[in-house]
């Protein structure tokens, strides 16, 4: 009987795979840190013979070279893509044998234009499918991450790819993507964990609209995509090797303080509140408990130094391996504890806090505070605080002198970008008051104005 074990990973919102038999193995879509690939293997007491990658990927760094390379497994990947490293070029219809199981390969271009999706055979049977960034649950990867002279001809092809899946595999075939659980390679986001080709039928898109109205709304519902990206292809053609998680070297106040002053991030891994409490002055927060690594990657100037500060080496440990699968491979330095540890005889800085309905009496007062708005366009235009400065977040460092001056409040849609531009503000010298709440709340006290209905006024 054939089990498929997947392996999360919220932090980029993507999934990997590795199924087998009962001894041996079939991995898709490996992230960089393979060890834990390699201890879900051994705790099956299975051995991996075959390592396959739908995509090079354009959200994390793989691990499917170092995991084929530390096991002697075969690497499995598109003939057609133009990499620098030993590997068993596939093709559309191939068919590859492993242990009890067996692998067809289907070309299902459309997230990139050699993407491959991997069917899943017991016997004759496909019981299961890895569509990689094609069929997602509820959606399609997004066909706009190569640029735009080729998203017209991805966007169509993904939609014919998708009605492949569903024409050729039969409805009981489980679905298993990579992409769709917060990746910004994913169109749109789904609350699905699990799906069958059938399912999707119903509600998928891809499969419900016709060619020409899937285009129009998918390509419509596309916004922004983390500016590291452009350094995950290179990285991935060039075959990376597995990561160093070493622990990187311990900083006292005096060297923080100096990273800091050189320009370098130093970065607090606490969460908001405890941030806003009391933090080094000049450090920045990007807390581990939400979508660190994806913010992280987004907005630091590729290649600049970062050290982390956490109250334990387990918290550093932890946000070290979520920035290796993005290549960001050897923090410059780190340290444990609190505040008080890092800074030394310095003061410590502070950030207020505030919730909706605050900001609504505050906005009454003779002179009320500037309104920064940090979330994203298509967020903006479901509504928006009025009279409030849009900056999307992953814009905000380029367009500083666009931000008010005095006292700005900063709000997102649940308060974790909130903090992000408000600790980068304030250590650029900004008075900020970080708005830590849901936007729901703006919503029930009548403090957003639905953009639509002004359109419409």
């Amino acid at each position: 009987m054939i089990t498929v074990l997947p392996l999360d990973t919220t932090g980029l919102g993507d999934r990997s795979y590795l199924a087998h038999d009962g001894e041996v193995a079939f991995v898709v879509d490996p992230q960089r840190d393979i060890d834990r690939v390699l201890d879900l293997a051994r705790a099956e007491g299975v051995r991996i013979t075959h390592v396959a990658e739908t995509h090079i990927h354009n959200d994390y760094v793989t691990g499917g070279f170092a995991l084929a390379e530390a096991t002697g497994a075969v690497y499995l990947l598109n003939a057609d893509d133009p990499v620098s490293f030993a590997r068993t070029g596939v093709r559309d219809d191939d068919v590859i044998d492993v242990g009890a199981m067996t692998v067809r390969v289907l070309h299902t271009p459309g997230h990139t234009h050699t993407h491959l999706s991997y069917a899943l055979f017991e016997g004759d049977e496909p019981v299961a499918v890895f569509t990689g960034g094609s069929l997602l649950y509820g959606s399609t990867g997004r066909p706009d991450l190569l640029g735009p002279d080729h998203t017209d001809t991805l966007v169509r092809a993904q939609w014919r790819s998708a009605q492949r899946l569903a024409n050729e595999l039969p409805e009981a075939t489980a679905v298993y993507p990579t992409h769709g659980f917060g990746s910004f390679c994913s169109a749109s986001q789904s609350e699905a964990t699990s799906s069958t080709i059938g399912q999707e039928k119903l509600g998928n898109p891809a499969l419900t609209r016709d060619e020409q109205s899937y285009v129009r709304e998918l390509l419509a519902g596309l916004d922004a995509y983390p500016a590291y990206y452009a350094h995950m292809d290179p990285a991935n053609s060039a075959g990376p090797s597995a990561p160093d998680l070493s622990p990187p070297a311990i900083a006292d106040p005096d060297e923080l303080r100096a990273r800091i002053e050189a320009g370098e991030w130093v970065v607090d891994l606490r969460d908001g509140t405890a941030f806003s409490a009391g933090h080094l002055a000049g450090s920045l927060s990007f807390p581990l408990d939400g979508p660190f690594v994806t913010y992280l990657g987004w907005l630091v100037p590729w290649g600049t130094p970062i050290t982390l500060l956490g109250a334990t080496a387990e918290e550093v440990a932890a946000a070290q391996r979520e920035l290796v699968r993005i290549g960001i491979d050897r923090p410059a330095a780190m340290a444990t504890g609190g505040p008080e540890q890092w800074s030394g005889t310095a003061p410590l800085a502070s950030l207020p806090r505030a919730t909706y309905a605050e900001l609504a009496e505050a906005l009454n007062r003779p002179a009320p505070p500037a309104v920064l708005d940090v979330r994203r366009n298509q967020e903006r235009a479901e509504g928006h605080v009025p009279g409030s400065v849009h900056i999307p977040i992953h814009e905000v460092l380029d367009r500083l002198t666009e931000v008010p001056a005095g006292p700005v409040w900063v709000h997102c849609a649940g308060g974790y970008r909130a903090g992000v531009v408000a600790a980068l503000l304030s250590a650029r010298g900004h008075d900020v008051v970080t708005i830590d709440d849901a936007i729901e709340h703006a919503q029930e006290i009548g403090l957003i104005t639905p953009t639509k209905q002004e359109r419409v006024a």
